[in-house]
């Protein structure tokens, strides 16, 4: 027995390093055959199993499960060994490809995050003022590349006639501002800026008095318009009521800041209005003065006059 097993061996020594490295040169050949034979193995066994669990008459379904999972995880291991090699540089090939395309496509890639950020949170929608980094305007159409917005000069609140494509990637890197509370009131604040020759808490009762006026006719609208606003951004904003404030800037001069809650196609008249009503009791009072100076001018100078 022994002398048959060495013969065996001796027989058998030669051949192996010639069929490892045959099988090396023809590894998918060597794949197939590998499948092939398992298959057909786990195929009759599976038919074996079967017969005689139908003569005993017991259910053997679970053993037979069981085997070809078994078989089956044994041919993926097996293979994978075999192909070790090959998938460990097809991977490698496959992350460069990867990063090659993410570094190429990652502003297109952005713009798509972006939009899935705007569709999930919704900051706004079509029809909205809003502003995004330094662009202000009416949000007209978004898509998963770009947001196409109609620009809006937010210091006269009109349309400025240009048309913006922001790529939806800026609305990652910028904050969003929802604007859409100015599309129709507005608290409009701007400032009067004169020389301290007038004293202008003299007719400041009278300039309010005219912007209650002016905003006399829509106070009811802009009071409800003003309590929506609170109660949807749940803070407290200036208005409906006009506001007067006198300061003083570093040179000297007075600024006279005004601020009124008003329907926004009607800030920049109403301004006008204010202004000229302004500079009216301004120079009214200027003009007042300078007569009360010349008149204190003429009592000091006729008593010299009399004594001549």
């Amino acid at each position: 027995m022994n002398t048959l097993l060495c013969i065996i061996i001796q027989f058998i020594s030669p051949v192996v390093p010639n069929m490892l490295e045959l099988i090396a040169q023809y590894k998918l050949l060597a794949s197939i055959f590998i499948i092939i034979v398992t298959m057909s193995v786990k195929y009759l066994l599976v038919s074996l199993i079967k017969k005689r669990a139908k003569k005993k008459g017991k259910d053997k379904r679970y053993l037979v499960n069981s085997f070809k999972n078994l078989l089956n995880f044994l041919i993926i291991i097996v293979l994978l060994n075999f192909w070790a090699a090959e998938l460990q540089k097809f991977a490698f090939s496959i992350a460069a490809f990867v990063v090659a395309i993410v570094l190429a496509t990652r502003e297109f890639i952005q713009c798509l995050i972006g939009f899935i950020y705007i569709a999930s949170t919704r900051p706004f929608r079509v029809g909205d003022w809003v502003q995004i980094g330094n662009q202000c305007g009416e949000v007209s159409a978004t898509d998963w590349a770009k947001m196409t917005i109609l620009e809006v000069d937010i210091e006269d609140y009109s349309f400025t006639g240009k048309t913006v494509f922001l790529p939806n990637s800026q609305l990652i890197n910028n904050p969003i501002k929802n604007l859409n509370f100015l599309k129709r009131y507005v608290s409009h604040h701007f400032v009067i800026t004169r020389d301290m020759s007038v004293n202008p808490f003299v007719f400041i009762d009278t300039l309010k008095e005219r912007a209650i006026k002016y905003c006399e006719h829509f106070h009811d609208v802009a009071i409800r318009y003003n309590q929506i606003i609170e109660k949807r951004l749940e803070v407290r904003i200036a208005g409906p009521e006009t506001t007067i404030h006198i300061s003083t800037s570093n040179l000297g001069d007075t600024h006279t800041e005004i601020t009124i809650f008003c329907p926004t196609e009607q800030a920049l008249e109403i301004e006008q209005k204010l202004t000229a009503d302004f500079m009216q009791l301004w120079f009214a009072e200027k003009q007042k003065q300078q007569l009360l100076e010349d008149n204190r001018q003429e009592k000091v100078a006729l008593p010299k006059f009399n004594e001549n």
